[in-house]
């Protein structure tokens, strides 16, 4: 059972880390002013770049689950979670607290 633990921490290594572009960690914040060059909506750039590295996320939850459900919950928690880094509310030692205990609640869930 506790191969499930392992490989959604697995998971979120590698779509936290080895997925994540430096792009990507720098547009997912809606604080990020250099989105102007990009669009001429720059505004709502962050919104798709938060969003899919979400669905990243919530993705490798469902593949190691098996569960849309929790597919789901991950893919919002992790949205909530890096949205609250990006306004500085919190910092990176708690974001990474915060997804990994979003793990260990899917996993005792599943127990």
């Amino acid at each position: 059972m506790f191969e499930i633990l392992f490989w959604l921490l697995v998971g979120h290594a590698v779509a936290d880390f080895a997925l994540q572009s430096d792009w990507m960690a720098r547009y997912k914040c809606r604080h990020n002013k250099e989105a102007a060059v990009l669009s001429s909506r720059p505004e709502l750039i962050w919104i798709h770049v938060l969003t899919a590295h979400s669905l990243i996320h919530g993705g490798a939850v469902m593949l190691v689950t098996g569960s849309i459900w929790f597919g789901l919950a991950e893919t919002v928690a992790h949205w909530g979670i890096d949205f609250a880094k990006g306004e500085e509310w919190i910092g990176f030692h708690t974001d990474q607290m915060l997804h990994i205990g979003c793990k260990i609640l899917w996993f005792l869930l599943i127990l």
